[in-house]
């Protein structure tokens, strides 16, 4: 059951501003958590590290889960690939797919790359209000793929006519974007668990969405719209 506004900031030393404030920054910017802590400590706000870091765990995802909702829709060019993010001295795989226009469709992190991962990825981005059935779905040489959408395609949870492309120099818009969630990720050096790298991963993407533009109302150079939209998804005074 989700959390009503007020419980969910319930038994935290500083206000939900504070707190809201520093999810933006962290989730936007390629800082570490002692960063944060020295930018918070210029504005007269001392706060530990390890407390931002519980921040983030907190409240990242739960902010990929508000926004949904209030995300344009993606078209029907769909272009999927994976890349790597370090766990626990681990690689783990970030499936990620962008559609023709580079707009975020979805993600999932997932600790294994096979056939099963694919249709896990495949069946959370349909299920997403702001995403369409595609007509293509480009991706590299990995069999995996034409594994996962034959299967779905027999289930009737993918549309038959869906076009499968396995050409590499097509998906070069979704492996370019890979590029900012790897800027984000490389400060943190590195995560300790699955579920403590899926949280702020989450806020990642959703605060790239927002930055591309993909939420309405908040246009993708209008920082002040954006933190407004962000505050009253949490019902607070921005």
């Amino acid at each position: 059951m989700k959390q009503n506004n007020k419980s969910l900031f319930k038994g935290r030393q500083f206000t939900s501003e504070i707190i809201l404030w520093a999810m933006r920054w962290y989730l936007k910017f390629p800082i570490s958590y002692r960063d944060l802590e020295h930018m918070l400590a210029d504005r007269g706000v001392q706060v530990d590290h390890t407390t931002l870091f519980r921040w983030i765990q907190a409240y990242a995802s739960e902010l990929d889960k508000r926004i949904r909702p209030h995300l344009r829709m993606t078209n029907g060019s769909w272009r999927v690939d994976e890349t790597y993010i370090r766990v626990k001295g681990q690689w783990v795989y970030l499936y990620r797919a962008v559609d023709g226009s580079g707009q975020t469709i979805d993600f999932l992190l997932s600790s294994r790359r096979d056939a099963a991962a694919a249709r896990r990825f495949f069946r959370k981005a349909l299920k997403q209000p702001h995403t369409v059935n595609p007509r293509t779905i480009t991706v590299d040489k990995n069999a995996a793929y034409p594994i996962a959408t034959k299967a779905m395609k027999r289930n009737g949870e993918l549309w038959r006519y869906a076009k499968l492309r396995q050409v590499k120099f097509l998906n070069n818009i979704v492996e370019q974007d890979h590029r900012r969630i790897k800027r984000l990720v490389r400060p943190g050096m590195g995560f300790k668990s699955f579920m403590s790298a899926s949280r702020p991963i989450a806020g990642y993407e959703t605060m790239a969405m927002i930055h591309k533009g993909q939420l309405v109302g908040a246009p993708a150079n209008d920082t002040k719209a954006q933190s407004d939209f962000i505050a009253a998804l949490f019902s607070v005074a921005a």
